[in-house]
């Protein structure tokens, strides 16, 4: 035998194989290992895991090293990385939407209307609608065919804080300064009965019980800066249920998957609450200062309902309660509804309420506050925009650090995603939007018009526009 030590097993003979083990986003193993040879690439990886699945429609699948993502066959990876092929490689599958969002890259039309700073706009769940509240006191509804206003609604004495579209589509409800709400019928404009009464101070955010909960949609939680969040029905137009227990003001709300209701607050606690009784469930502690957003990893079926990128319409409740059971059901899987808050103190917290008070990760990076926090739609990954004048990314699952976007030369204020997952918007105080290639970390367009701060941002659910409103007091369609 020579007396040279033969060469540690390194990457460069062909015949090698390499030994892989494939893992689901959640760290599942997928079967056991596997001995594969050096010339599997994507394409391959795709055929094993849609047959070790037993996937009778083939899905398309990403391929993650680390939290790098697989592009090459693995003989090439292995050579790249000087890795060992005697150590088992850790293949993380995540599936892909089906269908491709295009980027924005125009802007289609400047609309006129509000007479003050636009506050919030929102898509409704089938995106074929859009409202928005202003600081002039009103909210309106825009004709996205023609690109004109559409209905004008007042009946706030107040700025217009936040709106919110029920799952079905059937209603929008708008919170004030002043702290009422009022139901507005999308199809005619008009106002559905009285406001509603109770919060002593101003609304901060509003979020409806999914459809696949209850359908007709019924009830709402609203939060306020009074620290009190309240659940109405809007049937009986009554505060049915009064959620008291935070010592300063309620930041945000959000009615989760399971039927829980959780909110986080100027005391710098998060609360969890059941929807029956009201009772207080668990309180989440961790954060130093104020917590100033909440998002679920379920957020984007939750707020679409039995809507989906294909434009099916339903005629009757019994039907889309049943679309956004599966919907819901489809985009969780066996995993529990992960929550993320972002705070003042500059950190994160990833969260599974349900199995435990402690957090998950705790995400450190941003140099300033943590101003909105979102999951992406398949819930894989994680966006948070700060006013350190950067957006990052984060895994959805691990809350691991994935890439900080930067380009935005002040305050970041809100975001939103692409409805496959693939594109994030972000609107700064810059006076841009900008939108981000989660899969090159890149810029992907550059969208500037506004003359002042964009306050807020959407992408439609079926991905074919932007709207964005701000200080310069229009709203501004965005379109590819």
């Amino acid at each position: 035998m020579d007396s040279q030590a033969p060469p540690p097993a390194a990457a460069t003979d062909a015949n090698t194989s390499v030994m892989c083990q494939l893992v689901s986003p959640e760290g599942d193993h997928l079967g056991a290992a596997l001995y594969l040879p050096q010339n599997v690439g994507p394409p391959q990886l795709q055929e094993i895991v849609n047959h070790l699945l037993h996937n009778e429609d083939k899905l398309p699948y990403a391929f993650y090293i680390g939290d790098e993502e697989l592009s090459v066959q693995l003989g090439t990876y292995m050579q790249q990385k000087n890795a060992n092929v005697e150590v088992t490689l850790r293949i993380v599958y995540q599936p892909q939407a089906l269908f491709r969002i295009r980027p924005v890259n125009r802007c289609s039309a400047t609309i006129a209307g509000h007479t003050e700073a636009v506050l919030a706009v929102s898509f409704s769940p089938d995106g074929k609608c859009l409202a928005s509240g202003s600081g002039d006191t009103s909210v309106r509804f825009w004709d996205l065919d023609t690109q004109t206003p559409l209905f004008t609604c007042k009946g706030h004495k107040n700025w217009v804080l936040c709106i919110a579209w029920s799952p079905d589509g059937k209603h929008l409800v708008s919170g004030s300064k002043s702290g009422e709400l009022i139901l507005w019928d999308p199809k005619t404009g008009k106002q559905l009965g009285f406001p509603l009464m109770g919060h002593r101070k101003w609304i901060t955010a509003v979020s409806w019980e999914p459809a696949h909960l209850q359908a007709p949609c019924r009830r709402f939680v609203s939060a306020s800066k009074d620290g009190d969040a309240r659940i109405w029905d809007i049937t009986t137009r009554k505060c049915v249920i009064s959620l008291t227990g935070h010592t300063n003001s309620v930041t945000c709300v959000k009615w989760g998957g399971d039927g829980l209701i959780y909110t986080g607050s100027e005391d710098c606690l998060i609360k969890v609450w059941e929807t029956s009784q009201g009772k207080l469930v668990k309180t989440l502690q961790g954060h130093g200062h104020w917590v100033n957003s909440l998002a679920l990893s379920t957020e984007y079926v939750l707020r679409t309902g039995p809507y989906d990128h294909t434009g099916k319409t339903y005629s009757t409740a019994e039907e889309m309660k049943e679309a956004a059971l599966a919907r819901y059901k489809k985009m969780r899987g066996n995993a529990p509804e992960r929550l993320v808050s972002g705070s003042d103190d500059f950190t994160m917290f990833l969260w599974e309420p349900t199995i435990s008070k402690q957090p998950k990760a705790r995400m450190t990076g941003h140099q300033k506050l943590v101003n909105h926090v979102y999951f992406s739609p398949d819930g894989q990954w994680l966006a948070s925009a700060s006013f350190d004048k950067s957006v990052k990314l984060w895994n959805g699952i691990t809350g691991k650090f994935v890439a900080a976007f930067r380009g935005h030369v002040a305050d970041v204020y809100q975001i939103s995603w692409s409805a496959d997952s693939r594109l994030l918007l972000s609107g700064s105080k810059d006076s841009t939007l900008k939108v981000w290639d989660i899969r090159t970390h890149k810029l992907k367009q550059d969208l500037p018009g506004h003359a002042d701060e964009v306050y807020a941002v959407d992408w439609s659910p079926d991905g074919e526009k932007v709207a964005s409103g701000g200080k310069d007091r229009v709203l501004k369609l965005w379109m590819n």
